[in-house]
């Protein structure tokens, strides 16, 4: 058997070599689907640049990395069109964007959605390179991106115009698509939490005014799951200065009052998500909570957040719409020199 080895080496040299990856090992390997290599090979000329025959395609080093490229430019927010000549000439390729019809993705011509891709609308560039990476299951990409986001913008402009309208693509393509897109959301949602969890450290010393005056309380109603909302207002707080103590999630209502009746707290904001969570009787007797010697007892202010407390004004509390405005109206509580009004 040995003697016919050289033979068969000479044999197998002569035959072409077939080198590269298959599609399928590619978009495994890029967090795509295949349908979106050949969409894009079509759409913008980014296919192999050498193809063994008409039914298989073979990617070689040069054109993973051009394919990378792409990915990483997509996911950055920069449009595919864009993006595909940027990763063409990156790897020394300049092939003509092949014709469209009725204008594709070009300017001028309609736009069209990849499968996969969420409906976001007219929102800030920064959301569409998110959402990509969200749907490739991009872990990494995202983790990167929203910690840019923070430290570029802060927390209150990342929150408002990146995350939350990113949160919100997710949540109705996955009630249009049955089960699917669930991971997408608990992924975004993770990474986002971690991004607002790193986004500050607490720089208030304890010796400032407003340490003195009480720290914020936050907490989600018992029964409350949802507290991403609350992390990124624990973070604004944080990236003012201001004092706070977070409690996370479904707080039961003994653990809550007896949070407030130690920490003497300047104001609590009760978090709900829905209208079966949202408790008036909880939001008045934490208002009614008092502490300290007589003569001299406190008592915090309100703020009731989330839409479950929609259409239930509550006379005395306050009723923050947003972010910002929460942020608002705590950072006044602290300066006697603003005044506040209340429900």
């Amino acid at each position: 058997m040995g003697e016919n080895r050289p033979a068969q080496r000479r044999e197998a040299a002569a035959r072409p070599v077939e080198a590269g990856v298959t599609t399928g090992s590619l978009a495994r390997r890029l967090g795509v689907s295949p349908t979106t290599l050949r969409s894009w090979d079509r759409r913008y000329g980014v296919g192999p640049a050498v193809r063994s025959d008409g039914r298989h395609r073979r990617w070689t080093p040069q054109d993973v990395a051009m394919l990378e490229e792409m990915c990483r430019l997509t996911s950055a927010g920069v449009p595919p069109a864009e993006a595909a000549r940027t990763a063409q000439e990156g790897v020394g390729r300049n092939r003509p964007e092949p014709e469209l019809p009725g204008g594709g993705d070009r300017p001028g011509g309609p736009r069209s959605q990849a499968a996969g891709a969420l409906p976001l609308g007219d929102v800030r560039q920064e959301c569409r390179g998110l959402a990509r990476a969200a749907v490739r299951l991009d872990a990494p990409t995202v983790g990167d991106q929203l910690a840019s986001l923070v430290a570029r913008y802060g927390v209150v402009p990342a929150w408002d115009e990146v995350m939350v309208p990113t949160l919100h693509a997710v949540g109705r393509k996955w009630e249009s698509s049955g089960d699917r897109y669930v991971e997408v959301e608990h992924l975004l949602s993770w990474h986002i939490s971690r991004a607002l969890h790193r986004a500050t450290e607490p720089v208030g010393p304890v010796g400032t005014p407003a340490a003195a005056a009480g720290p914020v309380v936050l907490a989600c109603v018992p029964g409350e799951q949802h507290s991403l909302a609350l992390e990124a207002l624990h973070a604004g707080l944080l990236e003012l200065g201001l004092p706070t103590r977070m409690f996370g999630a479904a707080v039961p209502t003994e653990a809550l009052t007896a949070a407030v009746r130690r920490l003497g707290p300047k104001a609590v904001l009760l978090w709900a998500q829905t209208r079966s969570t949202a408790d008036l009787p909880l939001a008045r007797h934490v208002a009614d909570t008092r502490w300290g010697v007589t003569g001299a007892r406190g008592h915090p202010a309100v703020l009731l957040g989330g839409p479950g407390w929609a259409g239930r004004p509550v006379r005395g509390m306050f009723r923050p719409p947003g972010l910002r405005d929460a942020l608002g109206t705590l950072s006044a509580l602290y300066d006697p020199a603003v005044p506040v009004t209340r429900s």
